[in-house]
């Protein structure tokens, strides 16, 4: 059995969240998903709109998902330890990037497999359009 892992905010669950998910889950036989905290979200000076609660919610009724966790730490090293899996799921937008590739060594021989990004849609994006929105 092939578990796979990923971790995101997931915060205004979009297409571009399904995507990544729905190709995560192709390619291992469990997909175990992280959603990152309210307190954590704060490392990027962000705050979630749909709180840590109702984001594992939605997160759990994708049905590509089969186990739904929280994210309460950055260190995916020591996720890795604790869940054992044998793949990680990241963004391309991520490819090539250093912590990535010290990572891949240190949880060898599982894998990291970049997903493609979808490019059209952010939460970020959907933020910034409900801000433009609400200051007309």
């Amino acid at each position: 059995m092939i578990v796979g892992y990923t971790a995101g905010v997931y915060d205004l669950f979009h297409v571009g969240h399904v995507n990544m998910l729905k190709a995560a889950k192709g390619l291992c036989d469990k997909l175990i998903v992280a959603v990152t905290s309210d307190e954590l979200v704060a490392y990027k000076n962000k705050k979630s709109v749909i709180c840590f609660e109702d984001r594992k919610a939605v997160v759990e009724s994708c049905k590509y998902v089969d186990v739904v966790i929280g994210q309460y730490d950055l260190d995916k090293y020591k996720a890795y330890k604790k869940i054992k899996f044998d793949v990680i799921f990241v963004g391309d937008d991520w490819y090539e990037k250093d912590q990535w590739i010290d990572l891949e060594k240190k949880i060898s021989p599982a894998k990291i497999i970049f997903i493609p990004y979808t490019k059209s849609v952010s939460s970020t994006k959907i933020n910034y359009i409900l801000n433009e929105k609400r200051s007309e």
